[in-house]
């Protein structure tokens, strides 16, 4: 019996080494998720990142062009209901709507009847340009047009114009919009805060080169008419 217990003993001590250098099997990590992250969310409809949301009012012309599909592009004028029809996709109220939301609208819409659209969305604003310009008119212009642009359009100014008086109008109110000619040459109509249906107005100098020959040639007059009752 003891030698039985003895052998036993002795089997246990050799296997006890064997056990240390082979631990148990740790159990398995679990399985990491390989699913692709979720894309960034884009940005919702209603939200326009620009600095300056640019609204779009009846009268006002929306120029689409869609690469590759000429049928779809072209000036879409918005009714006085704030509709705009646009082929295909039906009429769109842009009511108290901006040019950022417009362009997510139409991306939505355009994706249902075509794969991956590319396109391009150019608002022409109306702004009236009135006084010493050689056309004097409405204009539907694009924001970024710098002021030079438009009074270009307009035929340029006359030879009676106050450049450096130049003001915009809204509503009937004068605004107080920088009119130095750096910032007339290299800020865009957006930049100085043009709106559609603006009034761009070039204003009469108090004192022309017309108005100058006019008084010379009244005092030669006068000069003259003086020279011949003396005599």
């Amino acid at each position: 019996m003891r030698h039985a217990l003895a052998a036993i003993a002795a089997i246990a001590l050799a296997a006890a080494p064997a056990r240390a250098q082979n631990p148990t099997t740790p159990a398995p990590a679990p399985a990491r998720d390989t699913t692709a992250p979720s894309a960034i969310p884009a940005q919702a409809p209603n939200t326009d990142t620009t600095a300056s949301p640019l609204a779009i009012r009846p009268g006002d012309v929306i120029r689409i062009q869609v690469w590759g599909h000429d049928e779809l592009s072209g000036e879409f004028p918005v009714d006085e209901n704030y509709n705009l029809l646009f082929p295909l996709v039906g009429s769109i109220n842009v009511k108290n709507v901006t040019v950022g939301q417009l362009r997510d609208r139409l991306n939505a819409d355009l994706s249902q009847l075509l794969q991956r659209p590319f396109f391009t969305l150019t608002p022409l604003f109306r702004v009236a340009v009135i006084g010493e310009v050689m056309k004097p008119g409405l204009y539907s212009v694009d924001p970024t047009l710098t002021v030079l642009d438009l009074l270009a359009l307009a035929g340029g100014p006359t030879r009676q114009a106050n450049q450096k008086k130049m003001q915009l109008i809204r509503g009937g109110k004068a605004l107080r919009v920088s009119m130095d000619p750096s910032a007339i040459a290299n800020s865009t109509l957006r930049e100085l805060g043009v709106r559609s249906g603006d009034e761009l107005v070039m204003p009469r100098a108090f004192l022309t080169r017309d108005d100058l020959g006019l008084i010379l040639s009244i005092a030669n007059f006068l000069l003259l008419a003086y020279t011949v009752v003396r005599k």
